[in-house]
């Protein structure tokens, strides 16, 4: 049975909503924020050393982690910040961290070219601050 398209009373309000066109957008919109919440996560972009395999696969979802890199010039950056901190601000907010009840894990980004002179005091830092947790980036092969 075919549908008729002519409305019997042209005076009566339609009783139909279509919804079509909505459905059409909600999926762009949807599907435009998927892909720019992959770029929202930044990161200061440093080479890393190159490594044979990927121990990342291994790490716990739930974990949270907080970085702290060391770029090719040394200087030192707090979590996802753009700016860098000095020693003592970080030692500051490594030593609040190693405070709390269940501190993340410390992801150290180091650029390739820092040498071990340079790594050391990081490493100092997070030992003082009662931060056993650590976590090394590099890039694998």
């Amino acid at each position: 049975m075919a549908r008729t398209f002519k409305r019997k009373d042209r005076l009566n309000a339609m009783s139909e909503i279509n919804i079509t066109s909505l459905l059409d957008l909600v999926f762009c919109l949807l599907i435009i924020f998927m892909i720019t919440a992959t770029a929202i996560e930044q990161h200061i972009p440093i080479h890393l050393p190159v490594t044979e395999h990927d121990a990342s696969a291994a790490a716990d979802p739930k974990q949270k982690f907080v970085s702290v890199t060391i770029d090719e010039q040394g200087r030192l950056f707090y979590d996802k910040g753009a700016t860098p901190v000095t020693a003592e601000e970080l030692t500051a907010q490594l030593n609040a961290l190693g405070q709390q009840p269940n501190p993340p894990t410390i992801d150290l980004r180091e650029a390739a070219t820092v040498q071990a002179q340079q790594l050391d005091p990081v490493l100092v830092m997070i030992h003082k601050a009662g931060l056993t947790k650590l976590s090394l980036d590099t890039q694998v092969k």
